[in-house]
């Protein structure tokens, strides 16, 4: 028996488990958590035209109607098929918490996502960054995504909805207009199987797009510096040469930054080391020029050597002099010399009279 014809067997008998156990009414791990069908989130989702889509859509039994409040108790008789649509270009965070949404709206719910093909939204809503191949690929690796419907419908029908057996329709509840219709949910939104999500504010692809415009010079000289060309930028031959000094210029720049980190970096370096060490300079610096240093003690030696040296000798001093000393020889003390007399004055008489000498003598000598 060939490999398919085996796989295919284990699927359904896996499936029938699961069915009969929901009958009954007992809790259970969903077919894509617990069968070949859907092994894991390791797994890309299927398009809708795979064998693994088409096998759970005919296990589907499309005519057991679940209601919404069926669908939030968590006692639908099986897997609540929730569909979400969009372009999904640049796909972001805003996509993938909308996606989110979806999947967590009910109990056991098996999300399909339609992608709309290039032509349909070039037409309705303007050109896209990504083409439809790879918008399709950037959902179906969305790991809240059980299958990827391609070239989707801009508006739903009941042909559409029967065709993939969709009971709920998830998406944000402002009205989405279009030139045919004010809301493209409105009739969803008339049959009760609408379901609204919450938009992520501050994300959007056109936010992403228009902060591409608004640097577009950076985004250039970017994708320049990695080797794109001109031709694929297409830039012009003088923008290029005026993108390629820019990046030239912000190259010399960053250099020039980088070499005055590298010398604050050393400054840094030099001070700390300073600091460190300025107590051994403090105490070397006193120790050398302080008031009791060596150098003032050197200094203060050498003043007094040298004022010894300038200063004359001291007077002799007179024998009998308060300051004299009694008992001191004639050879350590010199007699200063006599006075010189004038040359018309006579020298005084010798105080040194003999002791007959009369007083009437004296007065004599003097009278002359």
């Amino acid at each position: 028996m060939p490999k398919n014809s085996v796989e295919k067997i284990m699927d359904n008998e896996v499936i029938d488990k699961v069915v009969t156990s929901i009958r009954n009414g007992d809790e259970s791990p969903s077919p894509r958590e617990s069968s070949p069908v859907h092994p894991s989130i390791c797994k890309e989702a299927p398009f809708s035209d795979d064998p693994d889509a088409l096998l759970e859509r005919d296990f589907c039994d499309y005519n057991t109607k679940i209601t919404l409040k069926m669908a939030r108790s968590g006692k639908a008789p099986r897997r609540v098929r929730v569909y979400a649509d969009g372009i999904y270009d640049l796909f972001h965070q805003g996509h993938a918490r909308q996606l989110m949404q979806a999947k967590n709206i009910f109990p056991n719910v098996y999300l399909i996502v339609g992608v709309c093909n290039d032509e349909l939204t070039h037409e309705k809503k303007g050109r896209t960054v990504m083409t439809d191949l790879e918008r399709y690929e950037a959902v179906r690796h969305c790991r809240y995504v059980d299958e990827v419907v391609r070239d989707a419908p801009w508006e739903l029908d009941e042909e559409y909805l029967a065709a993939h057996k969709i009971d709920f329709v998830a998406h944000d509840d402002i009205p989405y207009s279009s030139d045919d219709a004010d809301d493209v949910y409105a009739m969803i939104k008339a049959k009760g199987m609408f379901v609204a999500t919450q938009r992520t504010e501050g994300v959007s692809t056109s936010d992403i797009v228009a902060r591409i415009v608004k640097d577009y010079d950076i985004y250039v000289r970017r994708n320049l510096a990695r080797g794109y060309s001109a031709k694929e930028l297409n830039v012009s031959f003088l923008n290029e040469k005026k993108f390629r000094i820019q990046n030239k210029l912000d190259d010399l720049k960053d250099k020039g930054k980088r070499v005055m980190e590298n010398i604050e970096e050393k400054r840094m370096d030099m001070i700390s080391k300073w600091e460190e060490k300025s107590r051994d300079f403090i105490d070397a610096f006193l120790l050398l020029f302080g008031r009791e240093g060596r150098l003032s003690t050197i200094w203060n030696e050498s003043k007094g050597r040298l004022m010894q040296a300038l200063s004359p000798p001291a007077s002799p001093k007179r024998a009998g002099s308060p300051d004299g000393s009694c008992g001191s020889n004639d050879d350590d003390h010199t007699s200063p010399p006599p006075k010189k007399a004038g040359r018309y004055e006579f020298s005084q008489p010798s105080h040194y009279l003999s002791d007959d000498y009369s007083d009437d003598e004296e007065s004599n000598l003097h009278s002359k």
